[in-house]
């Protein structure tokens, strides 16, 4: 790859021939696959609608890659860019990847119908999109050369960018046919390769990102810079839903280089030359702030509160299966428990940042946002202007986690450069970052298992208890009585057989303002499922292995990771005094995952790990280097936040603020690591979130086999497992 570019535009597709390729909301039907020529007088002669797809092949040869999702380094632009070079039939070597801008009709996610990188969905939903994308633009330049040559297309094969027709000895390159093409049909229902044929998908290429990223010239949003760029820091209202009662500004604006002191309800942005000139202004103001309705909010009411609605709150319905009461009833015994999640921020290595000109006539704004759509629909509603005259310049993002799902900075950045005239960047402190998040919700889970004679399960019972996200991202909040699946994904869909089951979610909104966090809804389900499984398991004196492989009688998929996982970690050998292993095992996007922890825990409870063993089966592997490494980064990110992470409130403040108090692991904590990959051929799962929704219940059932303690609230309790020893 020769380089990452900001994204396509429609007037740098019409400035040179391009063969583009895109695809409608459904991810299935080509909708425009044309090439743009303009003619000697400069003018346009293509009336192609659809400008900007999946594919561009300029005239003078080079080939540009739209990449419809985000890269926040889980590596999916190069995973992206393979499926396309793969059915295009070029090297990684020959192509420039750029960032889609923001349009839903032609770069919407099929599986959300909305432009938006999360969930874990860019591969299951691109998969086949991008392949047709690459596949009918190969078809249209070898019609072209055929025609051009008189020969059956069928007699001519393609390679690094050329047609050839072995029998005559000619070529042409995908430049060379560009404009030839344009005369032809766009042709349909083009034959994809079958898995015999792959050159790339399956292979573990290198990632096209890395090469910029290590030298420096990689741009994310935090390093843009535009002429006339001034330099912004902000302060907030340290409580949510405060304002400003008094603000003193005059030392500030004495200053040599402040530019301007820009106000908001509740929060104040000082603009100067440079950042360090705008952050010592902003110390040189003087507020008084009026701290509104959250003042007296604490981690304790709240906590009380939840617990509370968890008793007698609406439970509204997510799944019923079975004779659930019966079979309590009738049920030798019944074992129930308790689960508490905290709040927790994503605390992203790049802090919020966001740059925005506005103009009379338009606004740009680089960032780097999860939801162009949504940051360009919101920003124009600020402005008042129509959405096309709002262009977004998106970038790598240094990590997302979610956090770049809400648009809520580049509302605020917005908001505060419509009162300039000239570009500012407005960055955030690391602890504005974490204590102004949009936190994960906490929740609060009741969970019950009736057990037959055999100790297995002949009925379960799950409520969860939080808040929604939805509030904070549908337009309109979300209707109240009707059912949040995120709160209860990874809870109704066990991989196990249960005869009888009901779950159900009672809605809690917090005085918090909540988001998603990397593995969403499972990871916080899976923990408790994957807990109490434990539970039922030592309940049942049976071996937690053996007894999930007793429930595991149709998903085939799940028993080959768990035996995997079980075999390669050496489940059963002997391991020295309080030391033990912990297992977890789910079926979340579309990918089977069993991880295998192993930890020790001295007499003070301090946990150290020991070994860590992943066994995957992700569908058919597009990139095995990546799929390990994001195995790998989600796991450690999902055991930072159990082991350290837990967002608190006092007076209405977060009491969280920096990696000393929020802290991640380092990577002196990182035991040796395995992930085994297990072949298949189903369609591609996700896989940023998988390594994250395994890692804390595989830590808690470690911890309960090193110790005795069970683990139901995290983050983990070092005290408590100080107290008891086998």
């Amino acid at each position: 790859m020769r380089r990452l570019r900001e994204n396509v535009n429609r007037r740098s597709v019409l400035k040179a021939g391009a063969l583009v390729v895109a695809f409608s909301l459904a991810g299935a039907k080509v909708v425009s696959a044309r090439v743009l020529v303009r003619d000697g007088a400069g003018g346009d002669a293509s009336t192609a609608k659809a400008i900007g797809g999946f594919v561009r092949i300029e005239a003078a040869g080079r080939i540009v890659l739209v990449m419809p999702s985000v890269e926040m380094g889980q590596g999916i632009y190069t995973a992206e860019a393979v499926l396309l070079a793969e059915e295009l039939e070029v090297g990684l070597d020959q192509v420039d990847l750029v960032a889609a801008p923001p349009d839903a009709l032609l770069y919407a996610q099929p599986l959300f119908k909305a432009q938006l990188t999360g969930g874990s969905t860019s591969i299951r939903g691109f998969w086949t999109p991008l392949r047709q994308a690459g596949a009918t633009a190969r078809a249209m330049l070898v019609a072209a050369a055929a025609a051009r040559w008189s020969v059956p297309p069928e007699t001519c094969s393609t390679d690094r960018a050329t047609v050839r027709h072995e029998a005559s000895g000619r070529s042409l390159s995908y430049g060379e046919l560009a404009g030839d093409a344009a005369a032809g049909p766009t042709p349909t229902n083009v034959p994809l390769k079958g898995a015999g044929q792959w050159k790339l998908i399956g292979r573990s290429v290198k990632r096209l990102d890395t090469p910029q990223k290590v030298n420096g010239q990689a741009v994310f949003g935090i390093d843009v810079v535009v002429p006339g760029m001034k330099i912004a820091a902000v302060t907030m209202c340290p409580v949510d839903g405060g304002r400003i009662a008094s603000l003193d500004d005059r030392a500030t604006r004495r200053l040599q280089g402040v530019r301007d002191v820009l106000r908001l309800e509740g929060v104040v942005a000082v603009v100067g030359d440079t950042y360090w000139t705008a952050k010592t202004g902003l110390d040189a103001l003087l507020i008084e702030w009026d701290h509104g309705p959250n003042a007296a909010v604490s981690s304790e009411t709240m906590r009380s509160k939840q617990a509370q609605a968890s008793s007698s709150g609406k439970p509204i319905a997510g799944l019923l299966l079975g004779d659930v009461e019966g079979a309590f009833t009738a049920a030798r015994k019944r074992v129930e428990a308790v689960y508490e999640l905290p709040f927790l921020a994503h605390a992203t290595m790049e802090p919020v940042n966001t740059t925005v000109h506005v103009r009379p006539d338009g606004c740009d704004i680089w960032v780097g946002t999860q939801t162009p759509v949504v940051a360009q629909t919101h920003a124009a509603r600020i402005l008042g202007l129509p959405k096309d005259k709002v262009r977004i310049h998106n970038h790598l993002i240094g990590g997302g986690f979610g956090r770049r799902l809400q648009a809520d900075t580049i509302e605020q950045a917005v908001a505060f450069a419509r009162q300039v005239d000239y570009p500012v960047k407005f960055i955030w402190t690391r602890e504005q970052d974490i204590r102004h998040d949009r936190f994960r919700p906490s929740y609060y889970d009741r969970i019950a298992a009736a057990l037959g004679s055999d100790g297995l399960p002949v009925a379960w019972t799950h409520r969860v208890t939080s808040g929604t996200v939805r509030q904070y991202f549908d337009e309109g909040g979300w209707p109240q009585g009707r059912l949040d699946k995120d709160a209860v994904n990874g809870a109704w869909d066990t991989p196990y057989d249960l005869p009888a089951i009901r779950v159900d979610w009672v809605r809690h909104d917090p005085p918090v303002k909540l988001n998603w966090w990397r593995g969403v809804g499972p990871t916080h389900n899976t923990f408790v499922v994957e807990s109490f499984m434990d539970e039922l398991a030592h309940e049942a004196g049976r071996d937690p292995i053996a007894y999930r492989q007793a429930l595991l009688g149709k998903e085939l998929r799940s028993r080959a990771v768990l035996d995997l996982a079980a075999m390669k970690a050496g489940w059963g050998t002997p391991l020295p005094p309080r030391s033990g292993r912990g297992i977890s095992l789910h079926k979340n996007f579309d990918t089977r995952a069993a991880l295998v922890v192993e930890v020790a825990v001295d007499e003070a409870g301090s946990i150290q790990l020991r070994r860590i063993v992943a066994a995957v089966d992700c569908g058919i592997q597009i990139n095995p280097d990546t799929i390990r490494a994001q195995i790998q980064g989600g796991v450690i990110f999902g055991l930072s936040a159990a082991l350290y992470n837990g967002i608190t409130f006092a007076q209405g403040r977060v009491q969280q603020g920096n990696f000393n108090d929020y802290r991640q692991m380092r990577i002196n904590e990182i035991p040796p690591f395995e992930v085994h990959l297990i072949t298949s051929e189903a369609s591609p799962g996700g896989l940023g979130e998988v390594g994250t929704v395994s890692a804390a219940p595989a830590l808690a059932n470690a911890i309960f086999a090193a110790t005795g303690v069970r683990v139901r609230r995290l983050p983990i309790d070092r005290a408590m497992l100080a107290a008891r020893t086998n």
